[in-house]
């Protein structure tokens, strides 16, 4: 694997195009967002996948369309549209530990949120915060500022533990990133290509700590800032395209 500073971005580079592209959705969760065109569908579509984001991807897929199934397929439509009987449909769906009761939550959120606002890119945009790190941090405020259920906090991460928050980096990503592939969607304008953070999992932190791009083969929020920072180097303005280069080479490519 190349260290030098050209040759590793050439190599990445080589990486991003090659998997930055429209073969790539199929397979990935992505492809549940990419069956609508309703920019509130995609992004409603988009945050369960996204949340769900863990585990077999297969799965993953399967149980983010039962999501989308229960909402008859008009995601925003039923969210600020639904009555109170219609939720009993959701009682029997859950990924690993993510089940009825944080499903149902959440959507309360959403409703509360459809409430005040038309997208849902304005809940990180709160507070006029500077950085990604607090939009985050204020994201997750935001989210349980209703009566919530406590255990449903594990599944919206905060930096403020210090969490990588790879599943809300990799959904900002879909939703923010702006290129001609046709993977990610760019319908979010207010919030920056350059101010994304890369989804750090363990696969994307073994590859970079290989590839001498952080020091600690850990996946935490520093370790997520860290690898941005060195990847803007490469791409100030979409140090995130490179997402695609780290997961491929971590999760389909298995580099060792």
């Amino acid at each position: 694997m190349p260290h030098a500073t050209s040759d590793l971005k050439k190599f990445l580079d080589n990486k991003v195009h090659e998997y930055n592209n429209a073969r790539f959705i199929k397979g990935d969760p992505i492809c549940v967002p990419h069956a609508f065109s309703l920019q509130q569908d995609i992004e409603i579509a988009g945050f369960f996948s996204a949340l769900i984001a863990w585990g077999n991807r297969t799965t993953i897929i399967q149980n983010a369309n039962r999501i989308m199934d229960a909402m008859d397929r008009s995601p925003y439509q039923f969210i600020v549209q639904h009555q109170e009987n219609e939720l009993k449909r959701f009682l029997d769906i859950k990924h690993r530990t993510f089940n009825a009761t944080d499903l149902l939550y959440l959507i309360h959120f959403l409703k509360m949120h459809y409430a005040t606002y038309e997208s849902l890119e304005d809940a990180f945009l709160l507070n006029d915060a500077a950085t990604m790190r607090e939009r985050l941090i204020n994201f997750h405020r935001y989210v349980f500022s209703f009566e919530h259920p406590e255990r449903t906090r594990k599944h919206i991460s905060t930096p403020e533990k210090n969490s990588a928050c790879k599943r809300l980096n990799m959904y900002l990503r879909w939703m923010v990133r702006n290129d001609t592939q046709g993977v990610d969607f760019g319908i979010w304008n207010k919030l920056s290509m350059k101010d994304l953070i890369i989804p750090m999992d363990v696969h994307v932190s073994h590859v970079a700590y290989r590839l001498g791009l952080i020091n600690e083969n850990k996946a935490n929020w520093k370790t997520a800032e860290g690898l941005t920072e060195k990847l803007k180097a490469f791409d100030p303005n979409d140090p995130c395209r490179y997402d695609f280069a780290l997961f491929a080479l971590g999760a389909e490519e298995r580099v060792r």
